[in-house]
C-alpha cells in the first residue's frame, strides 16, 4: 500500500504541480502527524469536518473516512480540480474555492445542523502559516458552533497560542485564545515532513472552545484594546504604555494598580488574564 509521500509525489507529477509560496504551499508527506491529527480531532460519524486549505488533500483522505461531511475551503483553483477529481466517487465531500476569511461560517454551520443532522462540528487543517493567526481569530471571535480547533501551524507561533498567559511565550493572542479557548499541543512536526522543506518547525496543535470564558468582563473591546497595548511597547512598564495609549488617565490608573496590589513597573506580559480582566473592569465602570 503506498504511503503518504509515494501518493504525493505521483499527484505533483501527474498535475504537475509546483508549491505556490505566496500561498505559503507546503505538502505534508508524514504519515504519523497526518493520523495523529485526525486521532486528535477525535471525529465521529455524526461530525462536520471544516477543513481549511486541503491541498492536494494527504488529510482529507483521512477525514472522510471518519466523518459524516467534510467541508474543504481551498482558495487555489488548481488544487479544487484535483480535489474533484480525487473525491469524485465520495458523497460526503463539498469544496468551496474561497478565502476562508471571506466565508460566512456561521451560516454555513446553521444549515449543515439544520440539514444534515449534524451533532459536532469541528476544524480540522493544516493552515497556510501566513495567514494563521487571522484565521484562528476569526474561527474563534465569531462564535461559531464548534467543538475544536485542531491544526498544524509554524512553531513558534504554537508557542504564542498554547502558551500560559503571564509567562513566558506570551503575548496578546496568548490572552485572546486563552479567553475563547482550552489549548494543547499535540506533536512536533520537523521539517522533512514536507515537500518543499519550509524554512521553520511546525507544530499540531488543539483548541477546546470554552462554554463560556473564564474571566467576566464589562467591555470585550476595552478588555481586548487593553491587552494589545499592554502588548505594543513592551520594553514599557504596564502603566506608561497604557497611558500613552488613550485608554485611561495615567493617575487614574496608578489606582486601580495600587487597589489591585500591584506595582506601578509591572509589565504587561507579567499579568494574567483575570488581573486584566480586573483592571479593564475597573476602567469600564470608572
Amino acid at each position: 500500500m503506498p504511503n503518504v509521500y509515494e501518493d504525493t509525489k505521483f499527484i505533483l507529477n501527474k498535475y504537475h504541480i509546483i508549491a505556490n509560496k505566496s500561498l505559503g504551499q507546503n505538502f505534508l508527506i508524514n504519515d504519523e502527524v497526518i493520523q495523529k491529527t485526525v486521532d486528535t480531532a477525535n471525529i465521529s460519524d455524526e461530525d462536520l469536518v471544516i477543513e481549511i486549505g486541503p491541498g492536494l488533500g494527504t488529510l482529507t483522505c483521512k477525514l472522510l473516512e471518519k466523518a459524516k461531511e467534510v467541508i474543504a475551503i481551498e482558495l487555489d483553483k488548481k488544487m479544487i480540480s484535483i480535489l474533484k477529481e480525487r473525491f469524485k466517487l465520495y458523497n460526503n465531500f463539498e469544496i468551496i474555492n474561497e478565502d476562508v476569511l471571506k466565508v460566512n461560517l456561521k451560516d454555513l454551520i446553521k444549515n449543515e445542523k439544520e440539514n444534515n443532522k449534524i451533532k459536532d462540528v469541528k476544524i480540522v487543517a493544516n493552515l497556510p502559516y501566513y495567514i494563521t493567526t487571522p484565521i484562528i481569530m476569526k474561527l474563534l471571535e465569531d462564535r461559531l458552533e464548534i467543538s475544536s480547533i485542531t491544526v498544524m501551524v509554524q512553531k513558534e507561533v504554537a508557542q504564542r497560542l498554547t502558551a500560559i498567559p503571564g509567562e513566558r511565550f506570551a503575548g496578546a493572542i496568548t490572552y485572546a485564545v486563552d479567553y475563547y479557548a482550552k489549548t494543547k499541543n499535540i506533536i512536533e512536526v520537523p521539517k522533512e515532513s514536507f515537500i518543499p522543506e519550509p524554512e521553520v518547525e511546525s507544530q499540531v496543535i488543539q483548541l477546546l472552545l470554552r462554554d463560556k470564558p473564564p474571566v467576566e468582563v464589562v467591555d470585550e473591546d476595552k478588555f481586548f484594546k487593553l491587552i494589545k497595548v499592554s502588548f505594543m511597547q513592551r520594553r514599557k512598564t504596564f502603566l506608561n504604555g497604557v497611558s500613552n495609549s488613550g485608554l485611561v488617565e495615567k493617575q487614574k490608573l496608578k489606582e486601580i494598580l495600587k487597589e489591585l496590589n500591584l506595582q506601578e513597573n509591572i509589565r504587561g506580559e507579567n499579568l494574567s488574564i483575570e488581573q486584566f480582566a480586573e483592571i479593564s473592569n475597573k476602567i469600564s465602570k470608572g
